[in-house]
């Protein structure tokens, strides 16, 4: 739609969105704290996943409110939600904070909208425990409306943008289908990561004696050169990390040990014959 791509250039809210990006890393220093928001441990991002509950507790709310007789069951229910919703808000920032400046621009929006629906439904669950029934159903509703313009918005960051996406697994699809040599076992030093292509796809190679570890080069969280990453560990434990963002992952199978990335970097199968390393698609 043309009104997003707007918003995707809109770079007068580029200074708004480096202050706030600037606090936000500032805010979560905490390396375990930041992997358990981005969703490391899980295997993709959390937000995505936190957000059902508020999102469920609201829809519920406002077909409870359209009933007659369920003010009763409406008020825990909307609770709830409100509760719910702070670390999914606090996983959506952290996730925000990582990604290109015209995601940033539309997540800031997705963001504002949903700090307005949260207000909304905060101020509802107040008129409803004092008694002001009418009005606590109404700022629900009217919460529900600008819910439903934010979650429109992270539709389009995900599906649109590729927020949250591992963007290294359509590299494997570009792979040959069967085995091919991409350079000799003798030209990849040892315990030292270099960058070898097959096609145009670069990849990720990591040696130790005759056994060799490849994966897909351009980083998943936002294309970063893991190629040009620093390794850390040792052995068949040593990881890479993107000079970028500082994603890291194991080299022996492509396991995310930190965010922000949340999945694993894509594997690819490898082996070695009479000396020459070839590789293929999973």
């Amino acid at each position: 739609m043309p009104i997003l791509n707007r918003l995707e250039e809109a770079r007068r809210l580029d200074g708004v969105s480096d202050k706030l990006q600037a606090a936000v890393t500032a805010a979560v220093r905490p390396q375990r704290l930041r992997d358990l928001l981005h969703g490391t441990w899980l295997g993709h991002p959390l937000h995505p996943v936190l957000v059902q509950l508020p999102i469920s507790a609201f829809v519920s709310t406002a077909i409870l409110d359209l009933l007659p007789g369920r003010r009763r069951t409406a008020t825990p229910l909307l609770a709830t939600g409100v509760a719910a919703a702070v670390p999914a808000v606090a996983a959506g920032w952290l996730d925000w904070s990582q990604l290109t400046r015209d995601r940033r621009r539309v997540g800031l929006v997705h963001a504002g909208a949903n700090a307005i629906a949260v207000g909304l439904y905060a101020t509802s669950l107040i008129a409803r425990l004092r008694g002001r029934t009418a009005a606590g159903k109404a700022l629900g509703f009217a919460g529900l409306a600008v819910a439903g313009t934010g979650a429109y918005l992270g539709g389009h960051l995900s599906y649109a943008q590729g927020a949250g996406t591992n963007h290294a697994a359509p590299d494997l699809d570009r792979l040959p289908e069967n085995w091919t040599e991409v350079c000799s076992l003798a030209s990849v030093p040892e315990r030292r990561t270099v960058v070898r292509l097959a096609g145009d796809v670069p990849i990720l190679l990591y040696r130790i004696g005759d056994q060799v570890s490849a994966l897909v080069e351009r980083c998943g969280h936002e294309t970063g050169p893991l190629g040009e990453g620093e390794v850390t560990g040792e052995g068949w434990n040593a990881c890479v990390v993107c000079p970028w963002h500082g994603s890291t992952f194991r080299l022996s199978d492509g396991a995310v040990m930190h965010g922000p990335a949340a999945n694993n970097q894509p594997l690819i199968p490898v082996r070695v014959s009479a000396g020459k390393i070839e590789i293929r698609q999973p």
